[in-house]
């Protein structure tokens, strides 16, 4: 690590110390897959996305498998190019070259430093503007603030295979099926069923990560029928299971 970013190499489960930086920063996953925790919720950041964190959030960072994680802190003129809010993007090709160059031993290995400070500055708005041209992704957890829905949140983040309707978890936790219809949309800005679903993927990333198959993962996530669960994987993450396995896979061969 040095002060405008590093890289750093997390054994599965590895856990950061909850802390507050002064600039905002991004983080890769070049090999598995990471999550951002702060107040506002959960960014799961796999091979195809960077996750933004502004600068002032406490957060703390979490490796789902062994984990390969790049990091770069933005100068405030640059970060506010960016949302005021965490955020989860789509990494370009371009953008996670650059990701990985500034993060590499062309930058911090005085044997193989290469990239000066012209250079390194370059590449920062290079990386600013891919991500600002992308739209953000679904793949930050909001955090409800109700009781009652973050009752709901414990259950599902420990059963994720839960399959109760909306009512019988309201009848769990003493609210209508109205109330938390109308609560979800209020504090996470989408439908119970789109939430639940956001959260099972991110379980399923998880799960990927440490190994486990598509069909066991289905089944531990709440899908019955697999192909319903690459279906609805597919639509959130931009790809299958086994090709963002395989994604993973190349990563480790390809990153700097």
């Amino acid at each position: 690590m040095w002060p405008s970013g590093g890289a750093h190499a997390w054994p599965s489960g590895g856990t950061s110390p909850t802390q507050t930086h002064a600039r905002g920063h991004l983080v890769y996953a070049a090999r598995g897959v990471l999550s951002v925790h702060t107040e506002r919720g959960t960014s799961i950041v796999p091979a195809n996305r960077v996750a933004w964190t502004p600068a002032g959030f406490t957060h703390h960072h979490r490796a789902h498998g062994v984990t390969d994680m790049r990091i770069v802190f933005l100068p405030a003129a640059l970060a506010r190019l960016l949302p005021e809010h965490p955020a989860v993007f789509t990494a370009s090709g371009l953008a996670r070259e650059a990701l990985l160059t500034l993060t590499g031993p062309r930058n911090y290995d005085p044997a193989a430093r290469t990239l000066g400070r012209g250079a390194r500055d370059r590449l920062r708005r290079v990386l600013v503007d891919e991500l600002h041209e992308a739209p953000e992704q679904p793949l930050h957890l909001p955090e409800p603030r109700d009781d009652r829905l973050r009752a709901i949140a414990r259950m599902l983040r420990e059963n994720p295979a839960d399959t109760a309707a909306l009512a019988e978890l309201g009848r769990r936790t003493g609210a209508s099926a109205r109330t938390l219809s109308r609560l979800c949309h209020d504090e996470l800005g989408m439908t119970f069923y789109e939430w639940r679903t956001q959260l099972r993927i991110c379980h399923a990333l998880v799960l990927l990560a440490e190994g486990h198959q598509t069909t066991s993962v289905a089944h531990a996530c709440g899908w019955v029928n697999p192909s319903h669960f690459i279906e609805a994987f597919t639509a959130v993450v931009g790809t299958t299971p086994g090709r963002h396995r395989a994604q993973d896979l190349q990563s480790v061969s390809s990153a700097v």
